[in-house]
């Protein structure tokens, strides 16, 4: 599973109605062309294949009075709704995913009802501790990786990773059910996203004209 999937349709989602542009700003703005592969190339190509593929509708957009080529906006369909919530939920579940796919999990995770966001990262949690028991079925933590000579690294890491994955699930669990944090249908939504016409301060340097997309 890729994060900009998830991250492009989480983004459109939020505004209802967006150009590729807002999209680029809002994934800038939450730092996700840092620890993901939300680079503009791949956020651009990201819609136009959703668009074909069903996912998102798109819209042609008259040029504005100051020129310049015809935007698109998109929005999801219904299938890119079920799509939507279907990477989230497997984002959050699943143990082996990588770390910018559980990036973006945790940041639309609120999206989710809080019971359904517990119950997802509890599943996470028993993928971890089955992974590791299944690594210690070969190696003992006990007596040291060096046991198993420098190969016994590899699953010392293993073990390591799944401890303290399970531990920071774990600990973001007991605070989701203290009530941290505003999920669906608790009020109003938390929206992370900025609004027409406001500039993003991390932005990348440069407005290539595909920007206008």
């Amino acid at each position: 599973m890729s994060a900009i999937r998830l991250l492009v349709l989480g983004a459109v989602r939020q505004h209802g109605r967006a150009h590729g542009y807002q999209v680029r700003n809002d994934l800038e703005y939450w730092g996700a062309h840092e620890w993901s592969n939300a680079k503009p190339g791949s956020i651009y190509h990201a819609l136009k294949q959703m668009a074909k593929q069903g996912v998102l509708l798109a819209h042609e957009i008259a040029p504005s009075t100051a020129g310049g080529p015809p935007r698109t906006e998109y929005e999801l369909t219904d299938t890119g709704q079920e799509e939507f919530f279907k990477l989230l939920r497997e984002a959050l579940s699943r143990h082996d995913q990588k770390i910018d796919v559980l990036s973006a999990g945790i940041g639309f995770m609120v999206d989710l009802p809080r019971a359904e966001a517990v119950a997802l990262l509890k599943e996470r949690v028993r993928g971890l501790q089955q992974w590791r028991s299944a690594v210690t079925e070969f190696y003992t933590p006990e007596e040291g990786p060096e046991s198993l000579g420098h190969i016994g690294e590899i699953m010392n890491m293993w073990v390591y990773s799944a401890d303290t994955g399970a531990e920071w699930t774990s600990g973001l669990i007991e605070r989701i059910e203290r009530g941290a944090y505003t999920f669906a249908g608790e009020g109003e939504p938390f929206i992370g996203v900025l609004p027409e016409g406001v500039e993003n301060p991390y932005a990348s340097q440069g407005t290539p004209d595909r920007e206008r997309q």
